[in-house]
């Protein structure tokens, strides 16, 4: 079964269940835990976040078709699952909840869920408090760590005031052959190869590219450290 075909599947079982449930079903089968489930928690969760401000603008949804592409033929599926999750009565809270048991086991995966939320979040060009409100909440849920999240702000929101050293996740002080590991484990982790691996559809591999230029940014600065 294609892709499509597993997204129009789970589109015929959300006619007799809320797409909630069906997040609920996925953490439940392991086995159809692939890129056909990562893009509908993702496109549920886009579709809460979109609302967060109180209205839905064109820019963000728009923002989700700039990242997931998808041929003209298959719009009205995403259309479709957008549309459920933002009519269901559950909210942002529980999808994250939902998703969260989804992907419990790979905290990485959910590290790339986040760091699309936080592209529909800046796709106005105005981080809403409150949707950064959601973000911390997402982070929280998922179990993100304090480095990965920082990562992915900085990614997307620059890198401010945050510490070079806590993107990287290791403390001011150690050893440079320390920072270099560290700096090697992730660019594994966050490689477009080690993103397929995991099952994030190849559309979404470019999200790496923002987080890694944030870790790049972040590396170079320590290195100074050490001259």
């Amino acid at each position: 079964m294609s892709f499509w075909d597993r997204i129009e599947a789970t589109l015929a079982e959300a006619h007799k269940r809320t797409l909630g449930t069906l997040l609920d079903a996925l953490a439940t089968q392991r086995r159809r835990r692939d890129e056909a489930a990562f893009s509908i928690a993702l496109i549920a969760l886009s579709a809460k976040m979109a609302k967060a401000d109180g209205i839905v603008t064109d820019d963000e949804i728009d923002a989700f078709r700039d990242y997931f592409h998808f041929p003209e033929k298959e719009a009205g599926k995403v259309r479709m699952i957008y549309q459920l999750a933002q009519q269901d009565v559950a909210g942002f809270s529980e999808y994250v909840k939902r998703v969260a048991k989804i992907f419990d086991d790979s905290p990485v995966v959910l590290e790339d869920v986040l760091d699309c939320l936080f592209h529909v979040a800046v796709a106005d060009g105005v981080a809403h408090p409150r949707e950064l409100e959601l973000l911390e909440q997402a982070a929280k849920a998922f179990n993100i760590s304090a480095p990965a999240y920082h990562r992915l702000k900085a990614a997307h929101l620059g890198l401010a005031d945050d510490d070079p050293y806590l993107i990287i996740g290791v403390e001011p002080g150690e050893s440079l052959d320390k920072v270099k590991a560290a700096y090697r484990a992730l660019s594994r982790d966050h490689h477009p190869d080690a993103l397929m691996a995991r099952g994030v559809p190849s559309d979404l591999v470019t999200i790496a590219e923002g987080r890694m230029a944030a870790i790049n940014t972040a590396y170079e600065q320590i290195l100074t450290d050490y001259k």
